[in-house]
């Protein structure tokens, strides 16, 4: 099996029953890739991911974990580890999204966020490497990490502690497992967002416009199947950090 191809692989998929990690999840699958998709709340959501993945004629399946909660996540690696081993592709994409500013941030708020986005995405990987078999770790980030988010402060600091952590393991886990991220911009717009408002959120970036889950998905199949990269942050954000909208509040 070549090196650069995904073709008859396996990676678990955190956050893949919906949103951009099925869209992550469904990627990798187009490119001959089985995939065990992580849930927590949306079973059903789940369920319809894997029929649509069995459907590219790959093998997938759904396995349930409160990643929130550190003490089951090597339960959760294992039973994945059960329907399928080795697992040679990790993209860590579940993430909780709290507002909450400086004034009123309380620490369970934070301990939460940290838990979910920056924990769980560690523990994982750490399980990850010690299979001991070629890999690859690919973190989701967000591209407003480089610049204070003052009404989502617990959730910043988490996404800015797993981008450094990221580089720690790129530098751990190397030469047998690699470590990327993504940090995407602009991608899914929270609900009730008015059209207005979305056409004013997308000239922050160079393209002027909103990217599509795709655009995060074809960048994480890049990662993945990219033999000599290792330790870099892939920004998919039409370009909205060089412009300056690295300050954005907006959701993806």
């Amino acid at each position: 099996m070549s090196e650069n191809t995904l073709e008859g692989k396996t990676a678990l998929v955190t956050g893949a029953a919906h949103r951009l990690g099925r869209a992550v999840a469904e990627a990798l699958a187009a490119r001959g890739c089985g995939t065990i998709v992580h849930y927590h709340r949306s079973e059903r959501d789940a369920e319809e991911a894997v029929a649509a993945i069995r459907a590219l004629g790959v093998p997938a399946t759904a396995v349930y974990a409160d990643l929130s909660d550190p003490g089951g996540i090597e339960g959760f690696w294992n039973e994945a580890l059960a329907a399928v081993a080795p697992i040679q592709i990790l993209v860590n994409a579940a993430a909780s999204f709290p507002a909450d500013d400086l004034a009123g941030l309380e620490q369970e708020t934070l301990e939460a966020a940290l838990r979910l986005n920056t924990v769980a995405p560690l523990l994982l990987s750490r399980l990850f490497a010690a299979q001991g078999v070629p890999g690859a770790i690919i973190n989701v980030l967000d591209a407003r990490m480089d610049a204070p988010l003052r009404r989502h402060v617990s959730y910043g600091l988490s996404k800015q502690m797993l981008a450094d952590l990221s580089r720690l393991m790129a530098l751990e886990y190397a030469p047998m497992v690699r470590v990327n991220a993504v940090a995407p911009g602009l991608i899914l717009p929270p609900p009730g967002m008015r059209e207005e408002q979305r056409r004013q959120l997308a000239q922050m970036n160079l393209l002027e416009r909103w990217g599509e889950p795709e655009d995060v998905a074809r960048a994480i199949v890049y990662l993945a199947e990219s033999p000599f990269v290792t330790g870099q942050t892939l920004y998919v954000d039409g370009g909205g950090t060089l412009k300056g909208g690295g300050a954005l509040e907006g959701d993806r």
